[in-house]
């Protein structure tokens, strides 16, 4: 069965160019005229839904067809916007940027969506240039349907009507053109966006986003240009199990908050049942079967996450039993001996892996990795290769004893094929710096939930 999905890709020449601010305006707008708006991310990034979701009200879910194979992504999609009255997809860098040979970028997955492209152009500081630049992205790839752009980031009426008056000259047409407004600005650290989840002012700042960018931006254009999209194939929805097999606790707050929606769906379907709590205000481990602790910045909460002495406590005796666990990134350096933050405080965390982290003021790594495992862990046999990503300003201060720091993988990046051993895994730990989707490796997902059942059926 087709069904028409009305859909719109923003994209961006570059990173910086505004494309979340005018994507979390475009769906606050959106939404306050009363339709059914839902969002998506281009790419591994995990703090810009977090805008989305709370500007739509509705889950943002991401598309990368590195984690997850390029065939499943259309299935995702249009389940996840089968109701919706218009999907709006932000793009990731600029429109061609990606990994290597473009893996994952705006434009392929444009073209994978079959979907129509504005163009957001940062015209600060730039005047009919601009022009030339949208004519270069629109002739760089024919197959990309680029409709039109957003003007950001213009200084005067003026500006405006210059940059207006040359994409005129050339066919190019403008749906929007926002000034600059020091309110829309989102606040930024070292990994980008602070989360909403930390942000004290998220829903103000949101709310003044949707008002700007609804009076100068043409809402009803941009809606008629995603209902040009396409009809699509309209899959069944997966089935459920029928039976929850295992409790899986879920760390989600402030410190821990880097989750696909639709990696922990597969989690569901495969029989687990997510129990969220928080490590940083909760006293204990909820009764559980498996932990799942994801990434997020626990470096900004090492303090709160040291003074909760019950709950480090609680996930010591449930490791100690036997509980599996997996931690990704921000959840394997709560993992830790100790963490040192950026002002050099060193601080106990849980101490299941023998070794520190220690935060540095440039980035470590970013980038798309394969990552094969050295030995069995709760996520499948020795020798299984899973697509992740790296993102961190961390180190690790891991002993050389291979005995004593047995390692989980050798990771390989897309960029630079030279290998190296990453991560931690004993027993029934797994823990490293890289991200998973579920949904690109259900088997380890699987695999997880299978060995947090045999724990509960020791348990019994």
């Amino acid at each position: 069965m087709k069904r028409q999905i009305p859909r719109v890709v923003i994209a961006a020449t570059q990173s910086g160019s505004g494309k979340t601010t005018i994507v979390t305006g475009l769906l606050a707008a959106f939404k306050a005229q009363g339709l059914k708006v839902q969002s998506y991310k281009i790419g591994p990034d995990y703090i810009d839904p977090g805008y989305h979701a709370l500007a739509s009200g509705r889950p943002a879910h991401n598309l990368d067809t590195w984690l997850v194979p390029e065939e499943k992504l259309p299935d995702i999609f249009q389940r996840t916007a089968g109701d919706a009255d218009i999907a709006v997809i932000e793009g990731v860098m600029g429109l061609y940027d990606g990994g290597r040979n473009g893996v994952s970028s705006t434009a392929a997955v444009a073209k994978l969506l079959d979907a129509p492209v504005l163009l957001a152009i940062n015209a600060k500081s730039m005047g009919e240039s601009a022009a030339a630049l949208a004519l270069g992205f629109r002739a760089y790839d024919p197959e990309v349907r680029l409709a039109g752009v957003i003007l950001n980031r213009l200084g005067s009426p003026t500006h405006r009507e210059m940059i207006e008056e040359a994409l005129a000259r050339l066919d190019i047409p403008v749906y929007g053109a926002v000034s600059r407004n020091d309110a829309m600005t989102m606040p930024e650290r070292h990994l980008g966006l602070v989360p909403v989840e930390e942000n004290a002012r998220e829903k103000e700042t949101v709310a003044e986003i949707g008002r700007a960018v609804a009076s100068q931006v043409n809402l009803d254009g941009i809606k008629a240009l995603a209902e040009s999209a396409p009809p699509v194939a309209y899959p069944d929805a997966p089935a459920m199990p029928a039976t929850r097999r295992a409790r899986v606790a879920v760390a989600k707050d402030e410190a821990f908050s880097f989750y696909y929606p639709e990696s922990l769906q597969v989690l569901e379907s495969q029989g687990a049942e997510i129990l969220p709590f928080s490590p940083l205000h909760d006293e204990a481990l909820p009764e559980a079967d498996g932990l799942l602790l994801g990434g997020g910045f626990p470096e900004m909460f090492a303090k709160e996450l040291y003074a909760n002495a019950g709950m480090r406590e609680s996930i010591r005796r449930a490791a100690a039993a036997g509980l599996p666990i997996y931690a990704e990134c921000g959840g394997f350096m709560y993992l830790m001996r100790e963490m040192t933050d950026f002002d050099g405080n060193a601080y106990p965390m849980l101490g299941i892996v023998p070794g520190g982290v220690v935060m540095n003021r440039r980035l470590q790594t970013v980038g798309y990795v394969t990552a094969e495992m050295l030995r069995d862990t709760v996520l499948g046999p020795k020798g299984t290769f899973l697509k992740g990503h790296e993102f961190h300003f961390s180190s690790e201060a891991a002993p050389d004893d291979a005995a004593a720091y047995p390692r989980a993988f050798s990771f390989r990046r897309s960029r630079r094929p030279e290998p190296y051993d990453a991560g931690y895994a004993r027993g029934n730990i797994l823990g490293s710096y890289l991200h998973l989707h579920f949904a690109g490796c259900p088997q380890a997902a699987a695999r997880f939930v299978d060995a947090c059942e045999s724990f509960r059926r020791q348990e019994d």
